[in-house]
């Protein structure tokens, strides 16, 4: 496995690799990985010839510097996972190498970019799908694997490479739990015991509404869950929502061809979010 610093070595590398037409994956991270990247990795291999992961955290897609500050980054222990699973190239640029010079970017990602996240983060899917866009540029590959639980940046993406016609495919992977539900996220290093209990609630909730679906309406469904998490203690809840998957909007139509429900809460001092498919 090689570790690249630069895109003109990354390009330089790979360019024999798209002459011999070989299949190019990436998988964009921020580091502080977990069983959920190393499952993009696995699903990038069985997809593409070869798989690039970045680990860059980028500055621009954080609305609040404490929180860029505190972002973990456990390099060594990022490299020995990708090595062990398996992963081809690592790139990983300096903030310089990604932006030479202050730039201005802002694009047209739909109404979706100023809902839930977008509304409790502003700004914060411009950021992304700026960095994104410039590792797609940097790889150039055939496929970028995005893991479910960040539902609506999937989407965000999804409606970048659009506005730039973008040839190549986004692919969201299922959502990686722990044994006992909870979405495994590079955030929950910051939960204390006592926090990390608490957070089960998000899940459990979100499984009741798809346990339910079938026979409660969805304002029921929405009753309930949002009281189970606001009685579980050191839980603050952002939203509960049951949506259109493309448009983000509420939904209360229960024969809709896809709904998906979506959470996001503070628990102690960390915010997660967890979404399910529901049909």
């Amino acid at each position: 496995m090689e570790v690249i610093n630069t895109i003109a070595a990354l390009k330089m590398l790979l360019q024999p690799r798209k002459l011999a037409k070989q299949k190019i994956a990436l998988v964009p991270t921020m580091g502080a990985l977990h069983k959920g990247h190393v499952s993009l990795i696995k699903i990038a291999q069985q997809n593409a010839d070869i798989v690039v992961c970045s680990i860059f955290v980028n500055p621009t897609q954080f609305t609040d510097p404490k929180d860029l500050e505190k972002y973990p980054r456990p390099l060594e222990h990022d490299i020995e996972m990708l090595q062990e699973a398996g992963c081809d190239y690592v790139f990983m640029p300096s903030v310089k190498e990604m932006y030479p010079v202050q730039e201005h970017w802002h694009i047209d990602l739909g109404n979706a970019e100023f809902l839930l996240e977008g509304e409790f983060r502003k700004g914060h899917y411009q950021g992304v799908t700026q960095i994104v866009k410039k590792l797609l540029d940097a790889v150039e590959p055939d496929m970028a694997f995005f893991g479910q639980k960040d539902f609506q940046q999937v989407l965000m993406i999804r409606n970048m490479a659009a506005h730039f016609d973008l040839s190549l495919q986004i692919i969201s992977c299922p959502i990686i739990r722990e044994d006992d539900g909870l979405a495994m996220s590079s955030r929950n290093i910051h939960l204390s015991p006592v926090d990390r209990k608490n957070a089960l609630v998000l899940s459990r909730a979100l499984q009741y509404v798809k346990d339910h679906f079938e026979h409660d309406s969805i304002a029921d469904l929405l009753k309930e869950a949002t009281r189970m998490i606001n009685v579980t203690e050191g839980v603050a809840l952002d939203y509960f929502t049951i949506a259109d998957p493309e448009t983000l909007l509420p939904e209360d139509d229960k024969n809709a061809k896809h709904l998906v429900a979506l959470v996001a809460a503070k628990v102690g001092e960390t915010r997660l979010i967890d979404n399910m498919m529901l049909n």
